[in-house]
Parts: C-alpha cells; sequence; structure tokens
C-alpha cells in the first residue's frame, strides 16, 4: 500500500514541479497552440504538458513499480511502445506529422506490445455464441481497440480539465480495482498516471495554463487501453463472473461514446469519418450555453455515475450489460443537440414573431 500512496504524490510532485519550466521554454520558444476556426480557447497557450504527463508517470512507475507481480509482463515492451507513442506525439506536437505517420507510430507501438507482451483480447465472452479466439482474430481485434481508446482520448482532448480528469477518474477506477485484487504491479502504475494527471490538472483546469497535446492524449489513450485489457484478461483469468467487457466500456464511456457519436454524424452527413469539426459532445454542451469548467464537470459527473451504474449491474449477463451501457451513452450523447436545436428554433421563432409585429406596427401587415 506505501508504493501506490508514493507513486501517485511522485507523479503530482514531479508533474507540478515540471510544467512551470516547460510554460517558460514554450514562451521562450514559441511553442504554443494557435487559436483557430475550429478551436474554443482564444489565447495562446503552451501545448507539451504531454512531456510532464510522460515523465511524471514514467518515473514514479519505474521508482515504485513491483516488477514480482506475476500478472505483470516483461515490461521493457510496453516501455518501447511507450516511448514510440510519446514521441511521435512531442514530434507531431512541435512540427505536426501527417495523420498516416501518427496512424503508424500507432499500430507499431501497438504490436509491440501485443506480441512482446501478450498484452490482448483472448475472448468474446459468448458475445454471438464465440468464446475463445484465434491468435490473428485476436490480434486483429486487440489491434483495432488500441487504435480506437488511444485516439479516443485525443479526440476529447478539445476543452480546459476534460481529457485529464476523464484520464484521472479512469486511471483511478483501473488503479483501484487492480488493487482490490492483488494486481498490485498494475495497480501502481495506475496510481503513477492517476497522480501525473491531477498534477496536469492544476495548471489544465479552466483557465488552462497549458495543454497535453498529442505527446499526452497519446500516452494517455494507449495506456488506458493497456488498463483496459489488462482488466478484461486478468477478470476472466482470475474465474470472475462479472461482465468485464462491458465494465471497462463504462469506464472508457466519455472518450468512447463521443468517438462513436462523432463518426455517426460525419458518417451521415457525408464528411470523411477523421476529419476535425466540432461535433464532439464538449462542442454540444458549450453551444447550449455551459462553459469549459461546468462542461468538464459535468462530463466527470457523467463518467462517474456510469461507472458506478457499471458496477452495481455487475450481475447481470454481458450481452444486457453491454445493451444498457451504450444505450443509455448514445441516447444522452444526443440530448445537448437536441436541446441546442430547440434553442435554435426558439431563437428564430423569437426572430420571425418581432419582425412580425414591426411590421404590423408600420401596417404592412
Amino acid at each position: 500500500m506505501i508504493n501506490l500512496v508514493l507513486s501517485f504524490f511522485t507523479a503530482v510532485l514531479i508533474v507540478v514541479f515540471v510544467i512551470p519550466t516547460i510554460r517558460m521554454v514554450s514562451s521562450m520558444k514559441g511553442l504554443f497552440d494557435i487559436p483557430d476556426e475550429r478551436k474554443v480557447h482564444f489565447l495562446d497557450i503552451p501545448r507539451l504538458g504531454g512531456l510532464a504527463i510522460f515523465a511524471g508517470f514514467f518515473i514514479s512507475t519505474k521508482l515504485w513499480g513491483i516488477w514480482t507481480d506475476t500478472s505483470l509482463p516483461r515490461i521493457q515492451y510496453f516501455e518501447a511502445a511507450l516511448f514510440i507513442l510519446f514521441f511521435s506525439g512531442l514530434k507531431d506536437d512541435l512540427v505536426k506529422l501527417t495523420p498516416y505517420k501518427k496512424l503508424l507510430a500507432q499500430l507499431l507501438a501497438t504490436v509491440i506490445i501485443i506480441a512482446g507482451e501478450d498484452i490482448r483480447i483472448k475472448s468474446f465472452f459468448g458475445i454471438f455464441g464465440i468464446f475463445e479466439l484465434s491468435y490473428p482474430v485476436s490480434f486483429a481485434l486487440t489491434l483495432f481497440t488500441f487504435i480506437v481508446i488511444t485516439n479516443s482520448f485525443n479526440l476529447i482532448d478539445g476543452i480546459d480539465g476534460l481529457a485529464g480528469g476523464i484520464g484521472l477518474i479512469t486511471s483511478l477506477t483501473f488503479g483501484l480495482w487492480f488493487n482490490f485484487n492483488g494486481n498490485m504491479g498494475w495497480s501502481i502504475m495506475a496510481f503513477s498516471m492517476s497522480g501525473a494527471l491531477l498534477g496536469f490538472l492544476f495548471f489544465n483546469f479552466n483557465p488552462a495554463k497549458i495543454f497535453m497535446g498529442d505527446s499526452g492524449a497519446l500516452v494517455i489513450g494507449f495506456v488506458m487501453s493497456v488498463f483496459a485489457i489488462q482488466f478484461i484478461d486478468l477478470s476472466a483469468s482470475s474465474g470472475s463472473t462479472i461482465p468485464a467487457p462491458s465494465i471497462a466500456i463504462a469506464i472508457l464511456i466519455i472518450p468512447l461514446i463521443d468517438t462513436l457519436r462523432v463518426v455517426i454524424i460525419r458518417l451521415i452527413k457525408k464528411h470523411p469519418p477523421f476529419k476535425a469539426d466540432q461535433n464532439h459532445i464538449h462542442h454540444s454542451i458549450l453551444a447550449i450555453g455551459l462553459n469549459h469548467t461546468e462542461t468538464s464537470l459535468l462530463l466527470y459527473l457523467v463518467n462517474i455515475i456510469f461507472v458506478i451504474i457499471a458496477f452495481i449491474m455487475k450481475e447481470s449477463t454481458l450481452t444486457s450489460h453491454m445493451l444498457t451501457i451504450f444505450g443509455i451513452a448514445l441516447i444522452l450523447s444526443f440530448i445537448p443537440n437536441f436541446l441546442f436545436q430547440q434553442m435554435k428554433n426558439e431563437s428564430t421563432f423569437m426572430k420571425e414573431k418581432a419582425i412580425k409585429n414591426r411590421k404590423i406596427e408600420r401596417g404592412e401587415l
């Protein structure tokens, strides 16, 4: 237990100590996130917060990790994959990479983690009557899962405090579960990430003084992918009957449902599914009048509620559990759009009514 506490606070202190220096250097070198028509901030903000997150997580894990934990694989492959993701994200923050090069780095990192650590989805848990997966199918499904989760955190990094806060909730949830189930090595890694993100939020919560950039978002998403797949695999290997895949989805519900929702909207509008826009959940909530702080706090609350619901329903079958979680989430995700459309319609109606009244007063009608 002492290692959990030390890993958490070591990561917090590293991030809090490092970020002021990163901000100073970013200001000296002009390394800012410049506002444009797609972004919701109006000031030039340093964007290298991912450097602090990575340092806090990596150093804390190396200092306090328990490598005798039998559930931990050969951790050097995990580290190699993490370095690839971090440096590709850092290069994108500095000079911009093409989407294809970023995807290539993600694929390479994922192949390393699957082939080297054997971290993969090994069963379908009875969905469609399928249980154990062949290695090629398992490999492909895990590759897809890593890419989706990794990029989903990058997609929600659109307003102050959102990606960092959701990452904190997610990593703490996984960390507590690993701890309660005796997987101390993984728990320390999760608490290290939680500490790094808490330290980052001191500077990123509205008004943000620094952004995490791709170097932060990709690392967070990748680490959460590892935690999610380990959560599923360790649940199965321990003989637990909980619907682990669905619970993992509930823990990651905000980034996953936002990604699904955005892709659906883009396909409906016949736009490229990977083209950046302002159709994310946080954009819709901002549009109905909430500010950055209120939007982030609301989505934190929703994420926590889904985690609670998921564990309350842990006796349900996997199919019913997954349908319930996804169904509720998908419906809720479109409510901000519905409210915004109602506000637009009401505003249009009031404008038309005012024009009509003026015409009546002038005797034109």
